[in-house]
């Protein structure tokens, strides 16, 4: 099964990354208040799809042009039915799904990088915050 998630375009410095996956949909939001990105007038979110083979590499690529020169910081994530790559800047966290800790440390971390809490959404007790 292939991996599934969202990119934001304007989160990387190097976009050229988006020609290693598959891209399933387009989705151009406007920044607003809630957004914290403040430096950006939309979030462009791409759905990909990553074969099994490729997710390491495509995580660790995106660790190294994940955007870091604002006062919040970016995240990438995607997913198969056991897996879960939360890609930071310079950080990757591989994640059994079953394992609530791990999401856990996922998330503290993202809280340090200044990300607000509502905006790590990716823990499967978390409500995905309305956009």
């Amino acid at each position: 099964m292939n991996f599934e998630g969202v990119i934001i375009e304007e989160s990387l410095t190097d976009a050229t990354v988006l020609n290693e996956v598959s891209i399933l949909s387009t989705k151009v939001e406007p920044v607003t208040e809630k957004h914290k990105t403040p430096w950006v007038e939309q979030w462009t979110l791409r759905t990909v799809s990553i074969p099994p083979d490729n997710a390491t590499h495509i995580a660790e690529v995106l660790s190294k042009v994940i955007d870091t020169s604002h006062k919040s910081s970016w995240y990438a994530d995607f997913k198969s039915d056991t897996i879960h790559y939360i890609i930071f800047p310079e950080k990757v966290f591989r994640i059994d799904r079953t394992k609530k800790e791990e999401y856990q440390a996922a998330t503290e971390y993202g809280l340090t990088l200044g990300i607000p809490d509502y905006q790590l959404d990716f823990a499967p007790n978390v409500v995905q915050w309305d956009r």
